[in-house]
């Protein structure tokens, strides 16, 4: 079966582009907004805003999986649409760096309650093929990674002949067109979960992470993400500007030269990961974050690298994301019985934005505070640490077996999920 001919994966995957697009039009000018508020410190502003929203998502998203199958999913991600379009309208408006943040915690506790949410009706629309699935999870990922590419193209377009705060403009009307889609869309209620109470569904998800070697594997490669991705995230708009001497648009190029590393990476993937176990793209992809963080750090030490070095960094590092992020979606879809897919993605979801909770204040105040050297080398070392913990947590072993394959978690009970298939290995 041809993905796209899936009526409801094709409006609903519309409706994560359209979103998407939306919210990396947010994010370049969010960085734009947080240095006409504050200058030199717009870096700080900005790791601050962006700590809000990690903690959004480590709080709100266990809670809305506990809830995802007690509620009507089209209807409920259907408002958590509009309820961002309307808080992204208010942005141009800000005067002041707190309302930033109070407009930033709406708005991502309303991301936080609809990602772990629209992430697990996938699996409900394609689970006839285990094929199907596995290329809904690549189409999603490049999704992202065009999203990452061309958000900031299209803004450093838009600059040229608008004001950053129309681009807040630009993603309320993309969070309303998603509302739409997702309304035509047929999205069956969420299955019964395997667990009754809602406190036994917070703590489940994670609970999951923890005894399975796998997962164990993936929480440290989180770190990995994170600590790389700050760099990119948080501190592009005060090192284009500030020491490279460049411009808005600049800004959103550099930040299109790391989506253009993660898009050339998620096209190539499909194929190796026919071929090669999730475990090893993901652990070299953490080897290729390790060396991002190192070469940042270069950049410091070796001022004359210029445009043209930090063009090689910021594409290396969106090489490695690429390589981490995209078979994560497989490997905890292996891992757990059907009933358990919406606890164990909103598990991910929060213990991998609790990473990002300890690496943007570090790339934000630290940087503000010390500079930007002290600032990348812990990063690196965080990096480095999640690298190795990752390869000793995940043993090579576990990655050769038919939990793979997603008719194998399908085929599981729930009550054998602490066998040997889903559980630690012996």
């Amino acid at each position: 079966m041809r993905l796209f001919t899936i009526r409801d994966y094709r409006y609903l995957f519309g409706a994560q582009v359209i979103s998407l697009f939306g919210t990396g039009l947010t994010t370049v000018a969010l960085g734009l907004l947080a240095y006409e508020l504050s200058g030199p410190r717009a870096g700080a502003v900005l790791g601050t805003a962006l700590t809000i929203k990690m903690v959004m998502y480590v709080v709100i998203a266990p809670f809305a999986a506990a809830y995802a199958d007690r509620l009507p999913r089209r209807g409920f991600l259907v408002l958590l649409d509009l309820l961002r379009a309307g808080v992204v309208l208010a942005l141009p408006f800000v005067t002041e760096i707190w309302h930033v943040y109070v407009l930033i915690a709406l708005l991502q506790a309303s991301s936080a309650a609809f990602t772990p949410t629209f992430q697990a009706v996938i699996p409900d629309i394609v689970a006839d093929k285990a094929a199907a699935y596995t290329r809904a999870l690549s189409a999603s990922q490049v999704a992202y990674t065009m999203e990452s590419l061309l958000s900031p193209v299209l803004a450093a377009v838009a600059l040229l002949f608008m004001s950053f705060d129309l681009l807040f403009v630009g993603t309320s009307v993309g969070f309303a067109v998603s509302a739409l889609l997702v309304l035509a869309t047929r999205i069956p209620n969420a299955r019964p979960s395997a667990h009754s109470g809602v406190r036994e569904k917070l703590v489940a998800g994670i609970g999951t992470f923890v005894r399975t070697p796998r997962l164990r594997g993936v929480m440290a490669l989180n770190m990995v993400v994170a600590a790389a991705g700050s760099i990119v995230v948080v501190n592009t708009v005060n090192h284009v500007r500030d020491r490279l001497g460049g411009s808005q648009s600049d800004v959103a190029w550099m930040l299109a030269v790391s989506g253009l590393g993660t898009l050339l990476a998620a096209l190539v993937l499909p194929r190796l990961l026919d071929r090669i176990a999730e475990r090893t793209v993901m652990v070299t992809g953490a080897g290729v974050l390790v060396a991002g963080t190192l070469g940042a750090l270069l950049l410091v030490a070796v001022p004359a690298a210029g445009w043209s070095g930090t063009a090689i960094v910021w594409g290396v590092i969106g090489v490695g994301t690429a390589l981490v992020v995209t078979p994560t979606g497989k490997v905890l879809r292996a891992s757990v019985p059907p009933n358990r897919i919406p606890e164990v993605f909103a598990a991910q979801f929060s213990l991998s934005h609790l990473a990002w909770l300890v690496t943007y204040p570090v790339a934000g105040r630290l940087g503000t505070a010390a500079g930007l050297a002290p600032a990348w080398s812990v990063l690196a070392v965080l990096a480095a640490a999640g690298a190795v913990g990752a390869l000793l947590l995940w043993p090579r072993r576990d990655a050769d077996g038919p939990a793979d394959e997603m008719e194998s978690a399908e085929s599981v009970s729930p009550s054998e999920t602490t066998g040997r298939r889903y559980g630690p290995a012996a």
